[in-house]
């Protein structure tokens, strides 16, 4: 996948989450998502992402692949998901996984009384 595309889909996802009144002042765990042919490959990149800003978590998929979710907690800028999802691409890419987007979630401010 090109750094092109990413960097359109991060810069179009973080235009939304600002129209949203998303927080960018403070950090966020920020999800990233990668998909692998087996168990092992996946696990063999989680064991990279274990401290105390991140955390890695393998799962099994229903098509019989196995899904790698990452969280770094950090702020939320353009820069910062992309140097990340740079790094990780370099680990995944060549165990033969692919890169499965990012994510966040946003925190809805409470309901006025």
């Amino acid at each position: 996948m090109s750094t092109t595309f990413h960097d359109d889909v991060s810069s179009n996802v973080l235009r939304r989450m600002k129209e949203g009144g998303f927080d960018f002042a403070r950090v966020h765990p920020i999800e990233f998502y990668a998909i692998f042919p087996d168990e092992d490959r996946a696990r063999m990149v989680a064991r990279k992402f274990c401290g105390e800003w991140l955390n890695a978590q393998v799962s099994p998929r229903d098509d019989g692949a196995w899904h790698l979710q990452v969280s770094k907690v950090m702020y939320a800028t353009h820069a910062g998901i992309g140097d990340f999802e740079h790094d990780l691409e370099e680990l995944v890419v060549p165990l033969g996984g692919t890169l499965d987007g990012w994510g966040v979630t946003q925190e809805l401010p409470a309901p006025s009384r």
